[in-house]
This record gives C-alpha cells, structure tokens and sequence, in this order.
C-alpha cells in the first residue's frame, strides 16, 4: 500500500508509513539550530505549538538526496515576492497607458494628419513609451531576483517534507529559467513537485492554479517577443500603429501572468507555513 503520509512511495511491511515519512514523524530534539539562525524548534503539543516531531522552521537540516535541507520560513519572501509583482502589475498598466497613446498618435499619423499638434502629441507619445519601457524592465528585474531566491527557499522546504518527490536536482530550480527551450517547462515541472509536498492536506493538492499561471507566462514570453520585434522593425506610421496593438495584448496578458503568480506565491506560501506548524500525519491516518 501507498504511504498514508505522502502518497508517493510504498510503506513498510505492517507500517502505514514509508521509510521517509516515518524518519520524519520522529521526535526531533529541542534546542535552536546555529545554521538557521538560531530560530526555536517548535513546542510540544500542550504549550501553544503543534504535536511533537513537527517539522519546525529552523530544525537541524535532513539529508536529503539533493543536498542538506531545512526549513526555513518562506512568508517574508513570499510576501516580498507578491509585492514585487503588484509592481510589475502597475508598471503594465503604466505601459497599457502609454500604448492607448501611442496608439492614437499613429493611428492619427496614418490618417494623414500633419501640424504642430501633432509633432507634440508624437514626442508625448515617444517619452511615455520609453518611460514605460525602463519601468517595466526595472521592476522585471527586481521582482525575479526575489522571486528565485523565494523559489528554492521553496524548493529546499519541499524537500524537507517530501526528499524523493522531485523529478530535478535543486539547481534547476535556478538556472533552469534560463536555459533556452527547457524553460518552457522545467519550471513548472519543479513548481509542481513543489506544490505536491508541501500540500498540508491529504493527497496531491490540484495543479489548476500552477497550470492557469504557467499557460499565461508563456503566452506573454512569447507575445512579448513578438511585439517588440514588431515595433523594432516598424518604418512608417501604418506599422507602428500595428505593432503597439501587438505590444498592448502582451501587456494585456502580462497582467494576468503577474496576477495569478502572485497567487501561487501567495498560496504556496501559505501551504508550507501551514504544513511545518502542523508537523506530520500520524500513523494510521
């Protein structure tokens, strides 16, 4: 029979749990742990913590076929992760702005219209557009370093609760963005295997939330490229007013993708915080 606990691996003849999932329900001695900062093991059931062999914040590191791990509270990162993204949120709009204006100009450039007004409104336009580009790239580019930094603290957690759940080593959960053509999918790969151990419920928790995100990042990625490539290439005023409508549906998704992986972080976030307060199944469950 599955393990009761993790519903991965087999459990011990006349056990309920696998080898695993029974190391890990063991009582784990008091006492801070000098690696993570001296941070206390959580108390004995009775005096306000969870049951006795809880898989604390801060316990010595398990062995793990990856490497050392242990668990390490993700809710400041996470929460500094969902605020990096409602930045990269409000830098699209600020982008979607500056595409209704842009074009409009265009849209009026190609109708023929000619004057001083419109020279005004163009260089309006040009500002706004290269304001919100710079923004945009500055607010990507903060929110990915924390959000990496989130993702293996994430990463190594999971393997606390579950070593033998993961399909990559650890170091795919870094570099594995940026290999071109596998990042198409091995981060979700990992994000998944991540989401499963770290599920505080019985079972595998359902996957619809990682993979509604995952669909909308890789349709932005892709209609990202194509927009800019468009407007780099754009000559007269007819292509340009094309090529920012193809820049604001990339804008347009990109809202959604930051939205929902402020979700997922939000919610994985909450999962292992709730998993590592309520320490492991009991036998038999």
């Amino acid at each position: 029979m599955l393990c009761t606990h993790c519903r991965h691996f087999a459990a011990t003849p006349g056990g309920s749990l696998c080898p695993n999932c029974a190391a890990a329900a063991a009582p784990v001695p008091a006492g801070p742990h000098p690696a993570a900062g001296g941070l206390p093991v959580a108390p004995p059931l009775g005096a306000g913590g969870g049951p006795p062999g809880a898989p604390a914040f801060g316990t010595a590191p398990l062995d793990s076929p990856h490497g050392p791990a242990w668990l390490r509270s993700p809710v400041a990162l996470g929460n500094a992760t969902a605020a990096l993204l409602g930045l990269v949120i409000a830098t699209d709009l600020f982008a979607l702005y500056a595409d209704v204006t842009m074009r409009d100009v265009t849209g009026r450039l190609t109708d023929g219209v000619t004057g001083s007004g419109i020279e005004r409104d163009a260089d309006h336009a040009d500002s706004l557009y290269l304001a919100a580009g710079v923004a945009q790239v500055a607010a990507l580019l903060a929110t990915a370093v924390v959000f990496l930094v989130w993702f293996r603290r994430a990463r190594v957690n999971a393997e606390v609760f579950d070593p033998h759940g993961h399909r990559k080593g650890r170091g795919w959960a870094g570099w594995g963005w940026f290999v071109p053509v596998v990042n198409l999918w091995i981060p979700r790969r990992i994000m998944v295997d991540i989401w499963d151990a770290s599920s505080p419920w019985p079972g595998r928790a359902g996957h619809g939330l990682v993979n509604c995100w995952w669909t909308f990042w890789i349709v932005a990625l892709f209609a990202k490229r194509g927009g800019s490539s468009a407007y780099r290439r754009a000559d007269t005023a007819a292509e340009l007013h094309r090529a920012v409508g193809q820049v604001m549906f990339a804008d347009v998704v990109d809202v959604a993708a930051a939205a929902l992986a402020v979700a997922v972080v939000l919610r994985l976030t909450r999962m292992q915080d709730l998993k590592a307060r309520q320490g492991p199944a009991p036998a038999g469950v």
